[in-house]
């Protein structure tokens, strides 16, 4: 809008003002340049850009959308473009529309360019009726070429060389379009409809997590799916937005896979638009409660059109094959358009060659119940909501098509991840047990991890502050000790319940003892609660190694700890008095300790524990 409304005040030559409106729909309502928090309840998110009367340019993902509802959103998108039109227009009505400057316009050559039409026109039609392949037809048109080239004198191409490459190219591509409105047949011998044929596999990398290959026609995806932890999110790090992905796609357009050969140079803009696109597609899909992070890598090892449709179907399948429960497969379909103002044919799952020479290019994604992304570029002016409309319901055709296809090769996502993929499991500990289970230093939680050959994570829950544990290993038996030991510190005994214990040390005071339900969750039974009569060695009672049943008692009042008896589950022995323990404060004053009877009595107290004299000698 800024750059539109800036060139309007300008000499610079354009043919009308453009604009923009992001539109989004909340609670069945559309709503222009919605705000970050209605995109999260929206289920359109799309941009439109467009003249007064043109649609030029859409992009955008949504919740299973019909074609109906994408159309009046796009409608509902223009009318708003409009009025940021009309305001452009009245600010340079109010500062002055200046002339646009004069500038030197391409060479013109009447004369000339009907010379290479007549000489080309014919030739091209024929070939382009032939519905040969890529490379053949490429070759044919290029014999074509050559001998357009060698009608004229070697003076004649040094002086007007490129506009003959310029009007050569011409009457090819209007010797295409008309082979298309006229008879209704393609470059490669399709009718506008006819999809071409697709050949796919699942399981294709066996040593990858999930795989699969898609080609149709001369066009094919090899997609990859790698299974992680939430330390494998991809960190988005923008002025506008600070987060993370658990689902990502990544997208390799190789010089390979249209017969070239250069350096690789980075990244490019289309691998990235085409990544966004098949990512906007499919994350719909996956569902809230995966486990996992998840990335999908396509490389494209074949193109001749709508590789990143390829990207869609090929991702699909590999995330299927993985074990990644989808909500429902995603196919993806690229139409085309091809119309001289009063004809028009809309063009299913288009050609590279098509692209090129056709009007449109608008790439949908979607399930059998809606569409999930969209991408449209529109090089003609005044598109009609007419056909916009027959290109989305063509769209949808050939999407099932496509979808069938698919479901054929794989209908169900595998119950189980390959066996040598990780499995993920979550569990969740209270926040207060998080420091306990990580240890000093991560001590405890690093020898887990060693001893079970699994990663563990831990984040925080930011409402509930509950510990989020991750445990991702290949080995079920690994995740199974680790899960044992988190259901052993979480272990919370009743109080007056009996449990079965390990003896696992010994003490001169009594014996350490494990919950055999809860390996590592320790307690100590006291040697005067090993049994009903006095107990001089702890050994005599119990061994190391030793399984008994004990009573649960909770917290000791006394020393604060918790308590477990083994003589309270025992019957008492016939006859049997218990002593009562002695109160060791008893006849303490404050003034430090002293017992007020004096230490005469004191020593009484101790000579009536005893045996009587003559007792002692009869022994």
């Amino acid at each position: 809008l800024a750059a539109s409304a800036a060139i309007q005040l300008s000499d610079f030559p354009f043919e009308c003002p453009i604009s923009e409106a992001r539109v989004a729909r909340v609670d069945g309502k559309f709503i222009i340049n919605p705000s970050r928090a209605q995109l999260a309840e929206a289920d359109i998110d799309m941009m439109i850009g467009a003249s007064a009367d043109s649609v030029m340019m859409v992009e955008g993902e949504m919740d299973e959308i019909s074609e109906e509802e994408m159309a009046d959103a796009i409608k509902f998108a223009h009318e708003s473009i409009k009025i940021q039109i009309e305001a452009q227009v009245r600010l340079a009505e109010a500062f002055g529309k200046k002339e646009v400057r004069e500038y030197e316009t391409a060479e013109q050559n009447e004369e000339l360019a009907k010379k290479i039409h007549d000489l080309a026109y014919d030739k091209c039609y024929a070939i382009a009726k032939q519905g040969t392949s890529k490379a053949e037809r490429g070759a044919a048109f290029s014999e074509v070429k050559e001998e357009v080239k060698a009608a004229f004198s070697e003076e004649e191409i040094e002086e007007y060389g490129a506009l003959v490459s310029k009007y050569y190219s011409k009457a090819e591509k209007e010797a295409v379009r008309e082979l298309t409105l006229a008879e209704g047949i393609r470059l490669d011998g399709r009718k506008t409809d006819e999809i071409r044929p697709i050949w796919s596999e699942v399981d294709y990398l066996p040593s990858v997590h999930g795989s699969s290959i898609f080609t149709r026609g001369e066009t094919q995806a090899l997609a990859t799916v790698t299974l992680g932890t939430s330390r494998d999110a991809n960190k988005i790090d923008m002025p506008s937005y600070e987060g993370e992905e658990s689902f990502y796609l990544h997208y390799n357009f190789p010089p390979f896979c249209t017969g070239e050969a250069r350096p690789l140079r980075g990244t490019s803009r289309r691998e990235v638009g085409h990544g966004n696109l098949a990512q906007r597609g499919l994350k719909g899909m996956i569902p809230d409660d995966c486990p996992y992070t998840v990335r999908v890598v396509s490389e494209v090892l074949e193109s001749n059109g709508s590789s990143s449709m390829a990207t869609v179907c090929a991702g699909t399948m590999a995330l299927m094959d993985a074990g990644v429960k989808l909500t429902r497969p995603v196919s993806g379909i690229a139409m085309g358009l091809i119309s001289d103002g009063d004809r028009y044919a809309v063009l299913s799952d288009i050609l590279g060659d098509e692209d090129h020479l056709g009007d449109m290019d608008f790439k949908v994604t979607g399930t059998s119940e809606g569409i999930t992304a969209c991408q449209m570029d529109i090089k003609i002016k005044g598109l009609p909501y007419e056909i916009l409309v027959n290109a989305l319901k063509q769209a949808r055709d050939g999407r099932l098509h496509i979808l069938e296809k698919i479901t054929d090769t794989i209908a169900l996502p595998n119950e189980e991840v390959k066996a040598h993929a990780p499995k993920m499991i979550n569990r969740r500990i209270p926040n207060e047990l998080i420091g306990a289970f990580i240890g000093p230093g991560g001590k405890h939680i690093q020898e887990l991890q060693k001893e079970t050959e699994t990663t563990i994570v831990i984040t925080e829950d930011a409402v509930t502050e509950e510990g989020i544990i991750e445990i991702l290993g290949t080995k079920p038996e690994g995740i199974e000790a680790v899960i044992a030991r988190i259901e052993s510190m979480m272990f919370k005994p009743e109080k007056g319940s009996v449990y079965e214990v390990k003896v696992i040390k010994m003490l001169d005071f009594g014996a350490v003892v494990e919950y055999t339900e809860a390996p590592g969750n320790e307690v100590l039974l006291h040697v005067s609660e090993l049994a009903w009569e006095r107990t001089n060695n702890v050994s005599d009672v119990v061994k190391l190694g030793d399984v008994l049943d004990v009573k649960y008692f909770g917290l000791d009042p006394r020393t604060r700890k918790e308590k477990v008896s083994r003589k309270a589950i025992l019957p008492k022995p016939e006859g049997f008095v218990e002593r009562p323990p002695r109160d060791n404060n008893r006849g303490r004053d404050n003034r430090g300790g002293r017992d007020n009877r004096g230490r005469d009595n004191r020593r009484n107290d101790r000579r009536d524990d005893r045996k009587p004299r003559e007792e002692k000698k009869e022994d």
